[in-house]
């Protein structure tokens, strides 16, 4: 008897264990975006994505074979930790790593054929130049989600976004605590006095300046330059920036003028300095008398620079401190 009642307890136990340790997995974790939209939840059998267009996405568990069509977005996966199966078409990639992933397009024109080829579970485009493409791409087998970075606080967003994507939440809260820190530690060594700034953006055939609500404008913002364009009146189809205007930027004078193209970077901006150098009324603001002109890097400024961001505002506080010493 004694052996048998033994026996019922061991068993009943086994039962209990077992049926604890499913209701636990079955729970999993959660990491959500907090107050931050769009927002992500991700447990250990599936991940539910609210992207920056509202669209809901969900997969059965975090998805490994990701494709990206900007090189901010494919800077921010490797710095989580993660990796891709397709990148943006470049010539210039930051991180080695990806160098010998397969190229499929840009946000402008995406490689459908090559998507087919690699079946990612998601691509990463751009809110709103994908918007269009969503059809597309989930005609070959796979989900897109849509990002932008018009400011640091939008790659912040981003962060946290594929961090719950990658199931890499506690990496995603420390890049994005070391970025803060780094603003605060700039703000907090700004001199009272903010350089007058122009930031001028190239596309073949186009010139255009910056504005605050830019990635690039948001940032020297950020680092302490009062941009001389705020007040100008943003293009219709791209908010972001306005119109330049020869006449306003001679009457605001700019004692720092920064120039970053986007497509050929290097043709663009040799046009743009050519162009300079025609106009007589160039000659006389403060920013070329005292040769204070600067090409910015492409791949921090011309385009999202994802969690390579620190380094975009480095670039510019280093550019900020010289002025500021004696």
């Amino acid at each position: 008897m004694r052996t048998r009642l033994i026996t019922l307890m061991l068993l009943c136990a086994a039962i209990f264990t077992l049926s604890t340790g499913c209701a636990s997995h079955e729970a999993g974790t959660t990491a959500s975006a907090g107050s931050v939209n769009p927002s992500a939840e991700s447990t250990a059998m599936a991940v539910h994505i609210t992207d920056f267009a509202g669209r809901s996405l969900a997969f059965s568990a975090p998805p490994v074979r990701i494709a990206a069509l900007s090189n901010g977005d494919l800077n921010t996966v490797y710095a989580l930790g993660g990796t891709l199966v397709g990148r943006p078409t470049s010539s210039h990639v930051a991180v080695p790593e990806a160098e010998s992933v397969p190229q499929i397009g840009t946000t402008h024109s995406i490689d459908l054929e090559k998507l087919a080829l690699l079946q990612p579970e998601v691509v990463l485009g751009n809110e709103p130049l994908n918007s269009k493409d969503i059809a597309a791409v989930e005609s070959v087998g796979s989900q897109m989600m849509l990002t932008s970075a018009n400011s640091v606080d939008d790659i912040k967003r981003q962060i946290e976004l594929l961090g719950a994507l990658l199931d890499k939440t506690a990496k995603a809260q420390e890049l994005i605590q070391e970025l803060d820190a780094r603003i605060a530690q700039l703000q907090s060594a700004q001199p009272a006095d903010q350089p007058r700034a122009l930031i001028v953006y190239g596309a073949p055939g186009t010139y255009m300046a910056a504005l605050p609500n830019s990635i690039s404008g948001n940032i020297a913002e950020l680092v302490g330059f009062t941009n001389i364009a705020a007040g100008y009146p943003s293009l219709e189809n791209y908010p972001q920036y306005a119109q330049l205007s020869t006449e306003r930027i001679i009457e605001a004078n700019p004692q720092y003028v920064f120039i970053m193209g986007h497509g050929n970077p290097e043709e663009v901006t040799a046009g743009f300095l050519t162009e300079m150098e025609r106009n007589p009324a160039w000659n006389s603001i403060d920013a070329v008398v005292n040769n204070r002109v600067t090409v910015l890097p492409s791949d921090l400024f011309g385009s999202n620079p994802g969690a390579r961001v620190m380094e975009a505002l480095d670039t510019l506080q280093a550019i900020r401190s010289k002025a500021a010493a004696p």
